[in-house]
């Protein structure tokens, strides 16, 4: 019988550590061999500056969200996002395989064997690479004589925290996982079977909690100019609360699985459960979310994001600036190339947001967006048209491409004919075939160009978010809106009680406004999706999606070019058809979209990996 994983051995041949001795680098291949000369294991931990790139090469192997490069990991799927699978962003590109594969419902589970472009390969995306490497590292760095033993200890610490984040990227896609707790060597005869999902949770808050008390609560200034994505203590306590929050959640807690359809082993084994609603759980996140929040107040640095002049550019650094005190972890491509967005899926309209996203984003003061009187009002997005002046919440026009809104030096052409949507009329095709566009990270494109584009793993204010979930399961409403209105305060916006709830709310109003803020605060950085599926909203998968199609009201479909600017025009909402979903037809939806398959080759080898439910 195949044991467990060939996939992550087959990989690490190379680490028979052949290379040269002096000259060897650490790059993509990991160690690049001279001819007629070995490194061996020892040679790598026998000096620090080695072992200290071994294990920066352990940091290039993790998640990174943007689509940078043609290849299986880095293209993402085939240039699309697996966020374009939520409410808030849909793919118009036929050649991804979001539209392609996914809204067709043409994703079956033996695609996994063969599709380098399905939502998350479970053997695809270098998670198991980047864990048996670590492992690797960890039980070698006693090793190495030229280093001190606090230096060991925290570089050990960032290996288990580089291993605990690759178990996270797959445990919200697939729940429970076989748990890997030494290096995997060639020949060895090991079975792993798939853990529970409580095991699996329980395994990475326990590395958590063995590396955090090794690292620095954040960096000095010296280490985040030249170090800036290394983990930190906080870090390491921000992840157990999003780890946390994913755990606690509906999908894996609640009184029944999320998923009846055939096969229920791992129902039946709690893999992709834990059995029941346990409140616990809710109050381990409200410890852990306490335990954040009483050592930042203690020792400082971190906060959100206040540097600039302005909401939009308080809002901007925060997910997009180096070493800034909100950001907790980030990723880039190379430890020593942060990578830039390659937006070329952008022209085909692989991002484009959906009308049901701009509405999320309330107006200026904070109340919330109504379409009807922003018609009338005519404030849709800038009072009386004018660009100048900004009706809607200023995360709106950071993330998503509006109406007028400054773009490459004038006030972007939405219209049909308009200079930016002279592809994109009424074709629902190309960048804008909403009738938006993706701004956040590639911006207007000329200020952003080149330079490179970190991945916000983890903000302060996801924490924040995350908090007051927290508060709200534990019956703690109040406090749950003022951690809700601290976001908000950043942006300029007024309190939830003031302008939203009123003074007669529920405790599903105030999740709504939670999850509401999230989509806004966190869009397009892969949170939106995985809401959905952790709280299981079925019915916001099954909603049938909308564009907005503007037109001026002298009827004119071309670009501006001289003359009285147009401000008067006329708004259509749309439904889409030009790559529609499956899930709004009747009976198109199934929940068990909400994790995602394993490769049934995998499950064929007989080690205890058991497939999710409906696949």
């Amino acid at each position: 019988m195949k044991k467990f994983f060939q996939l992550i051995c087959s990989f690490f041949v190379a680490l028979a550590f052949n290379a040269c001795v002096e000259d060897f680098k650490i790059g993509d291949k990991f160690l690049e061999k001279a001819p007629g000369v070995d490194v061996t294991q020892d040679t790598i931990f026998g000096k620090a500056e080695y072992a200290r790139k071994f294990l920066w090469v352990c940091y290039d192997r993790m998640y990174y969200g943007l689509p940078s490069a043609w290849n299986a990991i880095d293209g993402k799927m085939n240039q699309g996002m697996f966020e374009c699978l939520s409410d808030c962003w849909h793919s118009h590109m036929n050649w991804d395989e979001v539209s392609r594969t996914y809204y067709v419902g043409g994703y079956y589970a033996s695609m996994e064997d063969w599709s380098t472009h399905t939502r998350f390969g479970f053997n695809r995306e270098g998670c198991w690479e980047a864990i048996r490497s670590a492992w690797i590292f960890i039980e070698n760095i006693n090793k190495v004589p030229d280093m001190d033993e606090t230096e060991k200890q925290r570089l050990a610490a960032e290996a288990k925290m580089i291993i605990v984040t690759r178990y996270f990227d797959m445990y919200r896609h697939f729940g429970g996982l076989p748990l890997v707790k030494r290096s995997v060597q060639i020949g060895d005869n090991l079975t792993v079977p798939r853990a529970t999902v409580q095991e699996t949770n329980d395994f990475m808050i326990g590395l958590i909690d063995e590396a955090k008390d090794y690292l620095p609560w954040s960096l000095d200034e010296v280490d985040r100019s030249n170090w800036d994505g290394r983990f930190t203590r906080a870090g390491a306590l921000g992840l157990k609360c999003k780890i946390l929050l994913f755990t606690a959640s509906p999908l894996f807690n609640d009184d029944e699985p999320y998923c009846t359809e055939p096969p229920q082993d791992a129902v039946n084994n709690f893999q992709v459960w834990i059995g029941a609603r346990k409140q616990e759980l809710w109050n381990q996140l409200l410890v852990a979310c306490e335990d954040f929040f009483n050592e930042v107040k203690e020792k400082g640095f971190y906060k959100l994001n206040d540097v600039g002049a302005n909401y939009r550019e308080k809002f901007r650094n925060a997910y997009l600036q180096r070493g800034n005190t909100e950001m907790l972890i980030s990723t880039r491509i190379g430890y020593t190339n942060h990578g830039t967005f390659r937006n070329t899926s952008c022209p085909g309209g692989a991002f484009t947001p959906t009308q049901e996203y701009v509405e999320m984003f309330p107006m200026a003061d904070g109340t919330p967006f109504d379409y009807e009187q922003s018609v009338v009002k005519k404030n849709m997005f800038f009072s009386e048209n004018n660009p100048n002046a900004p009706s809607r919440d200023p995360r709106l026009y950071e993330t998503v491409l509006v109406p007028d809104a400054a773009f490459q030096g004038h006030p972007a052409q939405m219209w049909v004919g308009g200079k930016e949507m002279q592809q994109n009329s009424v074709t629902e095709s190309g960048e804008y075939a909403s009738g938006y566009g993706l701004y956040k990270f590639i911006l207007d494109k000329t200020t952003s160009n080149g330079k490179p584009t970190i991945w916000p793993y983890l903000r302060m204010a996801e924490i924040y978010l995350t908090y007051a979930e927290a508060l709200l399961e534990n019956d703690r409403i109040e406090e749950a809106i003022n951690q809700v209105d601290i976001i908000r305060q950043r942006v300029g916006l007024g309190g939830l009680r003031d302008v939203v709830l009123g003074e007669n709310y529920s405790k599903e109003d105030v999740l709504n406004e939670i999850l509401r803020e999230r989509a806004c605060e966190l869009g397009f950085e892969d949170v939106r999706l995985f809401d959905m599926c952790r709280r299981k909203m079925e019915d916001r998968f099954r909603l049938p999606l909308h564009g907005l199609r503007v037109r001026r009201t002298d009827g004119v479909e071309e670009p501006f070019t001289s003359g009285t600017r147009p401000t008067d025009f006329t708004y259509e909402k749309f439904e889409f058809a030009n790559r529609a979903r499956t899930w709004w037809k009747e009976g198109g939806f199934s929940s068990k979209w909400y994790l995602t398959a394993f490769p049934p080759s995998e499950i064929n080898k007989g080690y205890g990996l058991t497939q999710n439910p409906g696949w």
